[in-house]
């Protein structure tokens, strides 16, 4: 089992989840980030995605988080991004920031 894995990710806040200064319902987050989802199956670039779609700081650099160890991250991105294979992308993962799609990147 990995102790540290890096990875990406794109996060769409909504009006209510932690440090959100997002306006759009948790509804309307959920509806976009399964669109997104929809189009990194059809093979749109993550990294790009990330930068045009991301509400967190790390989507100017196309998602990338760095390297993270167990403990690092709130409980379900953390299993989500140790349970992917590397280049895998996960389904949509809710945490109090909102929802996030985690792409594993090492």
């Amino acid at each position: 089992m990995a102790d540290q894995v890096r990875a990406s990710h794109i996060l769409l806040m909504y009006a209510g989840s932690a440090r959100s200064t997002a306006s759009r319902s948790k509804e309307e987050a959920l509806t976009e980030i399964e669109a997104l989802k929809t189009k990194l199956a059809e093979g749109t670039d993550f990294a790009e995605l990330a930068r045009n779609h991301s509400d967190c700081p790390s989507g100017q650099q196309g998602g990338d988080l760095g390297e993270f160890g167990r403990g690092s991250m709130v409980k379900p991105f953390e299993e989500a991004a140790f349970g992917l294979e590397v280049d895998a992308v996960s389904d949509v993962v809710e945490t109090d920031f909102g929802y996030h799609l985690i792409q594993r990147t090492s």
